[in-house]
């Protein structure tokens, strides 16, 4: 399987504080990536270092052979980084279909899989992004990132703040698109348990360095090595 993506010696942060130390990592095409560990470690910082809005001290990203360390967020976005932010930033004057049609890029994926993976938004493809609840916007936010046609998706805290039953419909979404779409994906999820049942592998953050790189398989077989890194089951 095909290196997708590698990162080498990454310390990162905002303006002069520094956030993360030496990350290493890598990412097959195809594989998915769960990115775990307590509030503020720099699992946010490390996403937004690969769309490039944090200051970069040392370190190289390479994504499909193509070294892109030194390069904008918009040339990133072109070189195949699709991210769906906490914030989701749709555009909340646009219709549903107005917001994927904006943005999208030639590739398998077009509006119309998007309202196949998301037959919520396809009953509200004529509202506009305000209208939307909240678990509708994730949902906008995923397929706009998608429409990118992207080598590499990202998403940060998809499921946050949502009520349980849009949480489960997002999760079958995504699982979807790792297991069954093979999309290489690098997500940060507060549901451990839930978010090591659909990917390939787990890295933990603390203190802004990787002090575990597991298969996530592994993981749920063995709770109590999560358990000793997050401080919390991992249920």
């Amino acid at each position: 399987m095909a290196e997708l993506l590698r990162v080498t010696g990454l310390s990162a942060g905002y303006g002069e504080a520094v956030v993360l130390f030496d990350i290493d990592l890598d990412l097959a095409e195809g594989r998915s990536l769960a990115l775990l560990g307590r509030n503020g470690v720099g699992k946010t910082t490390l996403i937004n270092s690969f769309i490039g809005v944090t200051r970069q001290r040392t370190g190289t990203i390479v994504l499909a052979g193509r070294d892109i360390t030194a390069l904008a967020p918009e040339a990133r976005a072109h070189a195949g980084i699709g991210w769906v932010p906490q914030e989701r930033n749709i555009f909340k004057s646009l219709t549903v279909v107005e917001n994927l049609t904006a943005v999208m890029r030639p590739g398998a994926w077009t509006p119309e899989r998007v309202f196949a993976l998301f037959p919520r938004l396809a009953e509200r493809k004529g509202n506009l992004g305000n209208q939307l609840s909240g678990g509708e916007q994730q949902m906008l936010a995923i397929g706009r990132a998608l429409v990118l046609n992207p080598k590499l998706l990202l998403l940060d805290e998809p499921t946050e703040g949502l009520a349980p039953i849009i949480v489960e419909e997002l999760l079958r979404a995504l699982k979807r698109l790792f297991r069954e779409e093979g999309l290489s994906a690098i997500v940060i999820e507060q549901h451990a348990k839930k978010i090591l049942e659909l990917t390939d592998d787990t890295i933990v953050l603390e203190r802004g360095r990787v002090v575990l790189r597991a298969s996530s398989s592994d993981l749920l077989a063995e709770p109590a090595r999560l358990e000793r890194h997050l401080g919390l089951t991992a249920a």
